[in-house]
């Protein structure tokens, strides 16, 4: 295994009867980015404090490299953390406080000051360093808390929630400086989240959480176009994905029925239908792959939303509502009855019971 590997062996954590994890086996190698993506609750705050040794399992282990760091002190696992807060010391400057974690490690003065100057280069932040904290935007005291975590050069990275805090213009900007640093460094990085656009444009690979369970592992295409579960399927992608529910599956149909609708199916649809029990069948349908048509499902158009580049389209059908996601603006007007298509290849199909993919 690689030095900078990270190894979760099912990991569990209870408090009391209360299981918050519920065995999480999660493997990555050195240099990759992992995200651990879910809704508050989910247990990816508490698996982040794991790997960095503020909690302890009550079960598993958890190994980085060859070791198994499960039960040892934060101070000794080479790892370097980033929190949603910033975590600065108001009392010191920002060059002090890139050096400060050195200085405790009892690194020398000369190797200080070259990695404070190395760090701030990186981040573009030379111009701080005699600053203190309250002199700072939130953007650059990010940064500096980025510094500090870089200025170790450890083993693991651990980013929990840290743009948070940050306006929408300034997290798009720090998302961008946080993947061309791991671009740079190749530093094995776990980064917690809640942000599923976060979590597609940074992760190598993304765990989605749900319940103390990871619904999902892999990488941003695979959960974005091959998703596990209904949970999924809904939690990535904006706007979520449209969830029609279809009736009892019929062994051998080349359709669905949704509320008395025929929904055609794809070739290895209907195969995959032919291999699962007969109960109910729920189609998921991304809004970028329905489009306003001559033919297919009749409807009117209830509410438009231009964003600029997209619009997104409101339209109740005979088959329930759907959301259409199209580029540039749209002709119709509310009130005005459309039609609505789609490839059947683009459908989504899950067991109505489990919410497992169908295929």
């Amino acid at each position: 295994m690689n030095m900078g590997a990270l190894s979760i062996r099912n990991v569990r954590k209870s408090f009391g009867a209360v299981d918050i994890l519920k065995g999480i086996d999660i493997e990555i190698d050195e240099g990759e980015f992992l995200i651990l993506v879910g809704p508050s609750g989910c247990g990816k705050s508490t698996l982040l404090s794991m790997i960095a040794g503020l909690d302890q399992p009550t079960s598993g282990s958890i190994h980085i490299g060859e070791r198994d760091v499960t039960n040892q002190l934060p101070k000794d696992r080479d790892i370097a953390m980033v929190f949603q807060s910033y975590a600065l010391y108001p009392n010191m400057n920002v060059a002090e406080n890139i050096s400060f974690a050195l200085e405790m490690r009892k690194v020398p003065k000369p190797e200080r000051e070259a990695a404070v100057q190395r760090v701030a280069k990186m981040l573009q932040i030379e111009h701080l360093l005699d600053r203190k904290p309250a002199q700072l935007s939130g953007g650059q005291r990010q940064r500096v808390a980025m510094g500090r975590a870089l200025a170790r050069n450890p083993k693991l990275f651990l980013f929990d929630e840290p743009l948070s805090n940050l306006d929408a213009k300034l997290r798009v900007e720090m998302r961008a400086e946080i993947k061309l640093l791991h671009q740079r460094t190749r530093t094995t990085t776990v980064y917690v989240t809640h942000d599923q656009v976060e979590a597609m444009t940074l992760g190598d690979r993304i765990a989605v959480m749900k319940d103390g369970t990871v619904q999902q592992f892999g990488t941003p295409d695979d959960i974005y176009s091959r998703p596990a579960t209904r949970f999924v399927a809904e939690f990535i992608g904006s706007p979520a994905m449209n969830m029609l529910q279809a009736d009892a599956v019929k062994q051998g149909d080349a359709v669905l029925n949704v509320k008395g609708q025929a929904i055609a199916l794809s070739a290895a649809q209907q195969q995959a239908l032919q291999q699962t029990p007969a109960n109910g069948c729920v189609i998921g349908l991304r809004p970028e792959c329905i489009h306003l048509a001559d033919d297919g499902v009749p409807g009117r158009l209830t509410l438009l939303e231009p964003t600029g580049p997209d619009t997104y389209a409101f339209v109740d059908t005979a088959i329930g509502s759907l959301v259409l996601r199209t580029g540039g603006r749209v002709t119709q007007r509310v009130g005005d009855s459309v039609r609505v298509a789609w490839d059947a290849r683009d459908l989504h199909l899950f067991d109505a019971g489990s919410e497992a993919r169908i295929g």
